[in-house]
């Protein structure tokens, strides 16, 4: 029995983790890496494995650091099974079409920016294309309920459970036997919160031998939801009074929705002005929006009861749902008492951008961070404190004000993610999706288990 790492060793995105054993090859998500150029190209070096090889990917969830590399995958010869809690196959498609669309047009416009410059390069191809994500579509197979094991094969069976970070997130546990061999895997997924406003929060995890677990907060913990929320209605009436925009880049799967819920309440409880123009700039966020109402038993009990009673949470005077490009565009003449949700979060593609360089040059403008940013996005140079940040090929400078805001987070906290961990009784745990600061802070946090922080593909006996 082996376990090995392929992404999210020591950063935070393209999580991919495997399992050998009984002679089949397991992974644990299929990520794409985010950040910088050069985050980026490890997208395009091989994998570490043969994708032909693989015999079934767990998917923990449909954000795209985490499922983005399955229409690689399939590009590059898997053919075997995805497993998925039917939420995250339906999430999934969502997000995988979009960002092969993503990966076209970059490949197109990379292609005539050279051809403008008159480069001599290599063909530009995109990463993969929407016919790569159709065929990864189309290995989706069983559907996981939480909490009833499936049987992958003999000897290896798995088990999904409720993280509470997305629609249909969940830890993965394997159960695995070879010859008189037992041992036990606890992939944690993304963890979310236990307060969080939307979802039913994370579930009891059960004992394992072994954790993987995230660590993309294991240095500090949030502030308390009800401040943030105060902090959000705060920034967006100054911005008001400015005469500015305030423009969210939000992640569409998750945090689109929670955000609408809070602005609804802002608006309901006279926090929000009631003539506020909300924008949701992206066609995926609504569409996800679509699936949630579709899926009431993962959201908390007090909002599932409202939409069954036809008080649509997600829904109030004021709110436009852009999906067509046109009036996308139509957004930048509005000059200012618009909030504009649009993708992506780390700010590394979609709609975002246009308005980012719309508004960033703008001092009675503001853009309102309310997620985490890796290392090397346009979103964490912001974040950062830039002065002027490329956009489009352009220098744009920034005098708009920066908000961050990060008791929003999908996340679990450093107390969260202790508390969690604690009660797998692992006798080893394996530190993956987090910068390496917070890996080690969350490690000076766990005792006496044996801690891990794998290196890219390195390989562990179980």
């Amino acid at each position: 029995m082996k376990l090995s790492f392929h992404g999210a060793d020591r950063g935070v995105t393209g999580s991919c983790h495997m399992v050998e054993c009984a002679g089949k090859r397991i992974l644990i998500d299929c990520g794409i890496f985010q950040g910088g150029r050069e985050m980026e190209e490890e997208n395009e070096r091989p994998f570490g494995f043969d994708a032909a090889g693989i015999d079934y990917v767990l998917l923990t969830h449909a954000h795209l650091d985490h499922c983005g590399r399955l229409p690689l995958l399939a590009k590059r010869g898997f053919r075997g099974e995805i497993v998925s809690t039917a939420a995250s196959a339906e999430l999934a498609r969502l997000v995988m079409v979009d960002s092969a669309h993503l990966q076209e047009e970059d490949a197109r416009y990379r292609a005539l920016k050279a051809k403008k410059y008159q480069r001599k390069e290599q063909p530009i191809a995109p990463l993969y294309t929407v016919i790569d994500a159709l065929n990864s579509i189309s290995r989706f197979g069983r559907t996981a309920a939480y909490d009833q094991p499936i049987e992958l094969a003999k000897g290896l069976s798995a088990t999904f459970i409720n993280a509470g970070h997305i629609l249909g997130s969940a830890s993965v546990f394997l159960e695995l036997t070879e010859g008189e061999h037992k041992a036990s895997v606890l992939f944690s997924g993304d963890l979310g919160k236990s307060d969080d406003p939307l979802l039913i929060g994370p579930e009891k995890p059960p004992h394992a031998d072994n954790v993987v677990m995230e660590t993309t907060y294991g240095d500090r913990n949030h502030k308390p939801l009800d401040t943030s929320i105060e902090e959000f209605y705060k920034a967006v009436t100054e911005t008001f009074v400015r005469g500015g925009n305030v423009v969210v880049p939000t992640f569409a799967v998750e945090r689109a929705q929670e955000l609408l819920y809070i602005i609804h309440n802002g608006i309901d409880a006279n926090r929000l002005p009631p003539q506020t123009q909300v924008y949701v700039d992206s066609p995926m966020a609504i569409s996800v929006t679509e699936i949630m109402e579709r899926n009431l038993d993962a959201l908390g009990p007090a909002i599932a009861e409202r939409v069954r009673q036809g008080h649509d949470p997600f829904q109030f005077d004021g709110l436009h749902r852009t999906r067509d490009q046109a009036a996308s565009v139509a957004i930048n003449e509005i000059p200012s008492g618009a909030i504009i949700m649009a993708g992506s979060g780390m700010c590394t593609g979609g709609r975002v951008r246009h308005h980012l360089k719309q508004n960033l040059p703008r001092a009675e403008s503001s853009v309102v961070f309310v997620g985490f940013a890796a290392v090397g996005t346009l979103a964490r140079n912001i974040i950062d404190g830039a002065k002027e940040v490329g956009i489009f090929g352009r220098d744009v400078p920034v005098r708009a004000r920066i908000y961050t805001i990060n008791g929003f987070s999908a996340h679990a906290d450093q107390q969260q993610l202790l508390a969690w961990q604690q009660q797998t009784g692992a006798a080893r745990t394996f530190l993956v999706h987090g910068e390496e600061t917070a890996m080690r802070s969350f490690a000076a946090c766990l005792g006496k288990t044996q801690v891990e922080m794998p290196e890219p593909h390195q390989v562990y006996e179980l």
